[in-house]
């Protein structure tokens, strides 16, 4: 097995010295990920460096280092490696193995012993950093401002959240939008990221309702309140699967369709992400239960 290193054509910011020749992607049937190639690459908002996003086998993101490097420089916690698409947290008995990129991160303090080897590269990826401030291409971002790889394009007043909290499959998770923006990530006809949102007017429409919020197992108590909560537990198990993919009904019925984008769903806990609580229903009276 060779390492999939970055190119020596590429320039110092790690970007791709030549535009490639454009050709049609496609997802092989058997291909646990639906996820293409080209919706994978991103920078970190932190360092502005290189990275790679994949999902995990619990179809959460993840951002690796865009190279691969020496398993025996790597700590056993800190290896991952690919299999179809899919990342998992182990190496796969190679001589080389995949590293968070939080591990490397310039913009972010270690929390593992990582060795001189790391260590050069958290250094040259440092120096990228310095250079792109310097040449006016990145501006580094507070991490109390850092956000998912899409942000909120609605404004979002004092009952409108900024990121809404959507009950469906059994579990709560939180949206990076608003109900209203959450939006299709499958790739059209034009390769280009499908413009319709997945709350769509002639499909099955959830409720905004007041739930409790429980926390979950092994958590502190939380005190007794009730936070708004998009519904959707009561529709068919297959429109529930569409929100959870994240599809417009028009994707949804062409599941060969590949996805451009990472759903931007993140598991809801209520002590995590205890500032997205809402109180109130969005654009309702207090003690209204209804459709917003």
């Amino acid at each position: 097995m060779h390492p999939n290193t970055l190119s020596t054509g590429c320039p110092w910011d790690g970007s791709p010295r030549t535009t490639p020749t454009r050709r049609p992607l496609r997802v092989a049937a058997t291909s646990p990920s639906r996820l293409l190639r080209a919706g994978q690459s991103g920078r970190c908002r932190r360092c502005g460096n290189r990275i790679d996003f994949y999902q995990r086998t619990d179809q959460r993101p993840i951002a690796l280092h865009p190279a691969e490097l020496t398993a025996a420089h790597v700590p056993e916690p800190c290896r991952w490696h690919l299999s179809g698409g899919i990342a998992h947290p182990h190496g796969d008995g190679s001589a080389w193995c995949r590293i968070p990129h939080t591990v490397l991160c310039p913009d972010r303090t270690p929390t593992t012993r990582t060795g001189p080897h790391l260590e050069a590269v958290r250094r040259q990826l440092a120096v990228r950093t310095r250079r792109l401030i310097d040449a006016g291409a990145f501006t580094p971002a507070s991490p109390a401002v850092c956000q998912p790889p899409t942000a909120c394009e609605l404004p979002a007043g004092r009952d409108c959240p900024a990121r809404s909290v959507v009950q469906l499959l059994l579990g709560r998770y939180l949206a990076e939008t608003p109900v209203e923006g959450i939006r299709c990530v499958a790739q059209t006809r034009h390769r280009h990221r499908c413009p319709e949102p997945v709350l769509a007017p002639n499909a099955p429409q959830g409720l905004w309702t007041l739930l409790p919020a429980s926390p979950q197992r092994g958590q502190l108590t939380l005190p007794a309140t009730l936070m708004a909560v998009y519904d959707l537990s009561r529709l068919p198990y297959t429109e529930q699967l569409r929100w959870r993919t994240q599809r417009c009904p028009a994707h949804a019925a062409h599941p060969g369709a590949a996805d451009l984008a990472l759903a931007g769903w993140q598991v809801f806990d209520p002590l995590l992400h205890a500032s997205h609580i809402r109180t109130r229903l969005p654009h309702a009276t207090p003690g209204h239960h209804g459709k917003a």
